[in-house]
């Protein structure tokens, strides 16, 4: 664990270098768009990884609740990965408008979800700051802030550790120093 902070009620947060395919969590949160399309980023890892359930599901997903909105995810099974769920988060474009917002209502929506499955532990990728193009200074600030408040602000909820996992150097980096800013 590269960096760990321990709220009142108990609940962990964590960042982490890895795989988020194999983090041993009950969920796993998805970079996806609004379709569902998993071709590309982490969302097509994920995909590939998790076998042709997880699209075949977001495809049935799609088709019955229409395109996936900021604040409320798409939920699949995990396919072939070790965790249960796939929480489908959709984050912003970068240049679309109301970026912050966007992105702070696709992680609380995210961890709001996984509270309401009765999930424990959940892992995220650092979402719109890939292939979206969202600046990851300002990503991590904002994704730190919904977990700081959602843990706040929620009272009970089963999920009790957040565990942002990080791919590249250049993005743990990026993370660890506005954490170290964002936790003085």
């Amino acid at each position: 664990m590269l960096r760990e902070k321990t709220f009142p009620g108990g609940q962990v947060f964590q960042i982490a270098q890895g795989d988020l395919t194999r983090e041993p969590v009950d969920a796993i949160i998805n970079a996806a768009n609004a379709g569902l399309q998993h071709g590309g980023g982490v969302a097509g890892v994920i995909s590939r990884k998790g076998g042709p359930s997880i699209q075949a599901e977001s495809d049935n997903w799609v088709k019955e609740h229409g395109r996936v909105s900021h604040s409320n995810p798409a939920i699949t099974s995990a396919g072939n990965l070790p965790c249960k769920y796939v929480i489908h988060a959709v984050g912003p474009v970068w240049g679309s408008g109301d970026e912050d917002s966007k992105l702070t209502a696709a992680i609380t929506g995210s961890l709001r979800v996984a509270g309401e499955l009765g999930i424990h532990s959940i892992a995220l990728p650092a979402i719109s700051t890939g292939i979206f193009g969202f600046p990851k200074d300002r990503a991590a600030r904002i994704i730190f802030t919904a977990i700081d408040d959602f843990f706040t602000d929620e009272g009970a909820t089963s999920l009790n550790q957040v565990r942002l996992t990080l791919f590249d150097t250049f993005t743990v980096n990026s993370f660890l120093q506005v954490w170290d800013r964002h936790n003085e």
